[in-house]
């Protein structure tokens, strides 16, 4: 399969499919979705470029994209790379203070806003901005500022774009495109300090398309992926890219809140998500499985035991399985897994990558048993997404897959540290020499910053090294690995493991309070609020004993001795979570330094 550059490869692909949908999106004055064809789609992206043209956006401007998914943001995308323009995402749920940061990181001239709210922060920010001139907005329904005289919308940008100079200028910006040119800028989420603007080169992501297709032969133009992250995230980013690559239809949710009801909709063959998401769905099965009648629990959970059976111990070991189970296995697929995966909207699915976080074994496990095909992995913004993952078939269950191929990594025999080197890696950060340095190894590897491990091709992931802690007693924890081990629990919703320089672990905890609210209506628990609820006795027994059963198999030192439960999430908009819902573990220390003080008082 030939690979194009960006800047065309939409075009070659409505040469190819015209006609055939591309894109897909919900129409919520419509009701319903709508389709995009390739044609189309290529259209909008030449009268997008020309647009830029006459809007004064010149070669390597950088320009800034601040919305939730929708079909403009990849044409706004594609617009840039015709242009030789660099697009820079922000997450839709960026503060005013991020959005600034980025903006004066980038010195970004163009905005383009998704809905109100980034309407609303962007001008905030471009009210005292001496770098960001216009605003461009892509929902109509937007209602401009009384003293916003400089805004426009979308569908009136695209009129500039009718102008024979300016298609000319488009075209040979086209011709003079080079692998080398900035296809984007990516900044991180900063979970422990200030966000850096990863560099991606279009050699990147044509790599990317290269190796991906040599250990992806199963997308192919039949399929149709769901976006459901945002399109800032390098994940969804470089995985929509693939899928455009290779004639898949993507279906683009815009409300996060709604991907239950799009995916009953659409029912997609393809999906990339974070563990998160499929943590819920386990979650959600338990709970159902829990309050069956006796004889249809016991049977369920024979199902998920013979598809356990079947897919992991025999068909991923390459093993043929014995025709009784094989009998089984295919007569509980057919009813009771295809029932499971109807309700979800994923009984079409042929691969579910999933990525961001660590994900349970006891959550991979199960998915697999029921026969959801997700392909766990490892990645980074730094190395264009994809480092490892794991094939449908020979994979090891607790590893993050095999390494990519065209990809070198090693773990530094001091640290522990994960490296890569390849053609997928970033060549540093933007602006940030300093940075640089301390990024690359003398002999050109790129640090993640993740410790593990390498057998062979197989490569296993232990710990942030930046989250480690050391108690004051010397020993060195690992948070994410003790906090791997609640995230199942239906009575915990979140936990953040506390240690560092302390005498022992502690931790803060959210309940479910769903789950916590109906255990203490069965109990007779009187509370009038989450408060009054979290500090009863009865309550922290209950999430003592469950704490407890989990770290049975750790070591002293490594146990939860003492937590405290909050009566509020951590959220994005709180700062206790990232963009990418990874724990901004500083801020949580900050944010609740009396209550840890309180924990760890004598």
């Amino acid at each position: 399969m030939a690979n194009y550059h960006f800047s065309e490869l939409i075009h070659r692909q409505a040469d190819k499919y015209g006609s055939r949908t591309a894109l897909k999106y919900r129409d919520d004055d419509m009701g319903k979705w709508v389709n995009i064809s390739w044609k189309e789609f290529s259209n909008l992206i030449m009268h997008t470029a020309k647009a830029m043209v006459e809007f004064g956006i010149k070669e390597f401007d950088n320009i800034g994209l601040y919305s939730q998914n929708m079909p403009q943001c990849l044409i706004v995308d594609f617009a840039g790379f015709a242009n030789r323009a660099v697009p820079v995402p922000m997450y839709a749920t960026s503060s005013p203070a991020q959005v600034e940061y980025i903006i004066n990181d980038a010195s970004i001239k163009i905005l383009f806003v998704g809905e109100q709210l980034q309407y609303n922060n962007a001008f905030k920010v471009q009210k005292d901005s001496s770098t960001l001139r216009q605003l461009i907005i892509f929902d109509s329904r937007v209602t401009l500022n009384p003293e916003d005289k400089t805004s426009i919308y979308f569908e009136d940008f695209l009129r500039l774009g009718d102008s024979a100079l300016a298609e000319t200028t488009v075209k040979i910006r086209m011709n003079e495109a080079t692998a080398e040119d900035l296809a984007t800028i990516i900044y991180t989420s900063g979970t422990t300090g200030e966000s850096k603007g990863v560099v991606l080169h279009h050699y990147n992501f044509l790599e990317a398309m290269r190796i991906h297709a040599i250990r992806l032969p199963i997308i192919t133009d039949r399929e149709t992926s769901m976006c459901f992250l945002p399109l800032t995230h390098i994940f969804e980013k470089a995985w929509t890219y693939l899928c455009l690559n290779n004639g898949v239809k993507v279906a683009i949710n815009r409300d996060p809140k709604m991907i239950q009801q799009s995916l009953l909709e659409v029912r997609p063959t393809m999906m990339c998500n974070v563990p998160r998401f499929w943590e819920k769905v386990y979650m959600g099965v338990q709970d159902k499985i829990e309050a069956f009648p006796d004889v249809l629990r016991r049977l369920a959970l024979d199902a998920v035991k013979t598809g356990r059976a079947y897919n992991l111990d025999y068909k991923n070991k390459g093993k043929k399985a014995p025709l009784g189970l094989t009998l089984k296995f295919k007569f509980y697929d057919r009813t009771i897994f295809t029932v499971l995966k109807k309700v979800l909207g994923v009984e079409k699915g042929r691969l579910f990558p999933t990525a961001g976080a660590p994900l349970a074994d006891t959550v991979n496990i199960f998915l697999q048993s029921v026969n959801i095909p997700i392909a766990y992995g490892y990645g980074l913004s730094e190395t264009t997404a994809t480092v490892a993952f794991c094939p449908r078939d020979g994979f090891v269950m607790g590893s993050i897959g095999e390494v990519m191929p065209g990809l070198q990594v090693k773990i530094d025999e001091e640290t522990g540290e994960i490296l890569v080197k390849g053609k997928t890696v970033t060549s540093g950060y933007y602006k940030k020499p300093e940075e640089n340095e301390k990024a690359f190894t003398e002999d050109g590897y790129f640090r993640t910053g993740d410790s593990g491990r390498l057998e062979g091709g197989t490569l296993y992931f232990t710990e942030r090294i930046k989250d480690l802690y050391k108690t004051s007693n010397g020993k060195y924890i690992a948070p994410q690995a003790i906090e791997m081990l609640m995230t199942n629990d239906k009575f915990i919703a979140q936990i953040a493991v506390i240690g560092d320089t302390h005498k022992f672990v502690g931790a803060l905890i959210v309940p479910n309070f769903e789950a916590l609210e109906e255990y203490a209506l069965q109990k007779g628990i009187a509370y009038t609020d989450r408060k009054e609820l979290i500090a009863c006795k009865d309550v922290l027994r209950l999430i003592e004993s469950h704490v407890e059963e989990h770290q049975k198999d750790l070591a002293s030192y490594e146990k939860i001795k003492r937590f405290a439960l909050l009566a509020e999430p951590f959220t994005m908009e709180g700062r206790e979570l990232t963009d990418t819902l990874k724990l901004r573990r500083p801020v949580i220390l900050r944010k609740y330094v009396d209550i840890i003080g309180e924990m760890y008082a004598e």
